[in-house]
Formats: structure tokens, C-alpha cells, sequence
């Protein structure tokens, strides 16, 4: 596989323009002029298969909106359309490939693309707790009918397993040990892990978009970080590499102050200041 392979090398049944012209590079850096439909986040799906079978319709029902090389705000089809590459490539799932070649491979006992059966009865698995409307807090995965008034009518439990490319369950310790086998060769080795966080594009005057993960120089070093969340779901995860501190934030609950707390940890971490923002998705 090169960086710039077109999609149409691995995928077919997309538009000409996308199969011809977007390449790995472009989706992964964020830059391809791509747009999705919005996702049906109403349905409750109830298998794997169900759940490929949306994603993958979906995916290919994206549009070139603008030229290759134009940042595309994160469009959802840059990380599924590298998902399904990946399974026409390796003949597994995604993920049956990450599992094995990812987590197994880093150590992460305790992460997983668990489904929603395995999310109702295994106690080791946390429920996130949405806030409603009127400031009250419900277990999302349990009310499946209740819907998060701020995260576009959303609820994480509707999914029988996050779609390919998407997320999944991790634990704080696990973060760390991929956070470390990212940068002691265990994943990839030296020079590749290092394109990997290597700025791809400017963001601002010291943050920058990477293969999807943002980056940044905070008072003089480099910064890695992804944060996000779910209604009931929040979640920074940051690596440190010229300190080999790496810190992780989980909440299973709406209204934690993440931006907050992951501000503090970069100024601990760092000594910079917390204004100039915390990790985030644009960086």
C-alpha cells in the first residue's frame, strides 16, 4: 500500500472523482474535499452485520464538495472509507484486525469493540449517564427511547458495536500502553510512527493536523492529543514525547469539565499556558 493510492485501488462503488482522486494520504491528513451524509441516529441497530452494512452504504454515499487537498472538517468518511480499505486488504474485519494487530500486539487487556450485549452485562464496562433537557441524568445504553438534546438527537447505546474506524472501550492504563508502544516501535516502526505524528497542516499559529491526530508546540515541545466524546462520554488522551508523560481523562457522565481538566494537565505537564487551549479535535 502507498499514501497515495486512490481509494478506487482497494474500494469500488464510489463516485469517479473520490475513486480517482482521494488518496490514503488525503483522508488521513483531512484533506480531502470530502463530505458525508448525516447518519441516521435515531435507529437502534442490532448486529455487527447491520451495523457494517450501514456504515459501508453510508460511506459510499459520500460527495467531493470542494478540490482534493481541502480541509474538510473531519468529514466521518475519512475514517470509514480507511476502515474498509483496511478489511479489502487484510480479508478481516476492522475490527478483528485492530484487536489482533493493535491491542493484543500493545497489551490492552482491557480494551475492546465490545457490542451492546457485552455493554449490559459485563460490570467492568462503564454506562454513560446523559443529561436530558430538563437537567436530569439517565444510563444511556439502558434507555434507548431518550434522546441527548445537545449532541444532535444522539445516543451511543443505540449502537449494537461502533462502526468500523469509529470508536470503542478502553481503559485509562491501556491508553498509556499504547501511548508507549506507539513510540517504542511496537505498533510501527521509528520512522513511520514518526509520519504519523509528523504536522500535516497548519491549524493555528502553533497547532496542526497530523494523521488524525492534532498536534501542537506547547512552550517548546511537542504536544499529541485526541479528545471527544459521546452523550454520557467524554475522553482526552494526550502523549507527551519529550517527556514521556502521557495523560488520559475519562468521564462517563455529561457536564465534567473536560476541557478544563485536560488544560490543567497541559500546563502540569508542560508549564505553558493553559490559555492557549487544551487538546481538542482541531487541535
Amino acid at each position: 500500500m502507498k499514501l497515495t493510492d486512490p481509494v478506487g485501488t482497494y474500494l469500488t462503488g464510489f463516485s469517479t472523482d473520490i475513486a480517482e482522486q482521494v488518496t490514503l494520504h488525503h483522508m488521513l491528513a483531512g484533506n480531502s474535499g470530502m463530505n458525508t451524509p448525516d447518519e441516521d441516529t435515531a435507529r437502534v441497530f442490532q448486529s455487527r452485520e447491520e451495523v457494517h452494512e450501514y456504515c459501508e452504504r453510508w460511506a459510499r454515499q459520500s460527495k467531493l464538495v470542494a478540490p482534493v487537498g481541502t480541509p474538510s472538517d473531519q468529514a466521518g468518511a475519512e475514517v470509514a472509507i480507511p476502515a474498509l480499505i483496511i478489511e479489502a486488504v487484510t480479508g478481516k474485519s476492522y475490527w478483528d484486525y485492530v484487536q489482533e494487530n493493535i491491542f493484543r500486539r500493545c497489551g490492552m487487556t482491557g480494551t475492546a469493540f465490545s457490542t451492546r450485549p457485552q455493554w449490559l452485562t459485563d460490570r467492568h464496562i462503564a454506562h454513560p449517564y446523559m443529561m436530558l433537557a430538563d437537567g436530569s441524568r439517565v444510563d444511556a445504553v439502558r434507555n434507548l427511547d431518550q434522546s441527548s438534546p445537545y449532541l444532535a438527537g444522539k445516543n451511543p447505546g443505540r449502537a449494537f458495536i461502533d462502526a468500523p474506524g469509529d470508536g470503542g472501550f478502553a481503559t485509562a492504563p491501556d491508553l498509556v500502553r499504547f501511548a508507549h508502544a506507539l513510540g517504542d516501535g511496537t505498533v510501527l516502526s521509528r520512522p513511520w510512527a514518526d509520519l504519523l505524528t509528523a504536522a500535516k497542516l497548519p491549524h493555528g499559529p502553533a497547532s496542526f493536523g497530523s494523521y488524525t491526530i492534532p498536534v501542537r508546540i506547547v512552550n517548546g515541545q511537542w504536544m499529541f492529543a485526541r479528545a471527544g466524546g459521546n452523550p454520557g462520554v467524554g475522553a482526552s488522551w494526550s502523549i507527551y514525547p519529550y517527556t514521556g508523560w502521557v495523560g488520559v481523562i475519562l468521564s462517563n457522565s455529561d457536564g465534567a469539565p473536560l476541557q478544563e481538566m485536560s488544560q490543567r494537565e497541559m500546563q502540569a505537564v508542560t508549564g505553558g499556558s493553559p490559555d492557549a487551549g487544551g487538546p481538542g479535535g482541531g487541535g
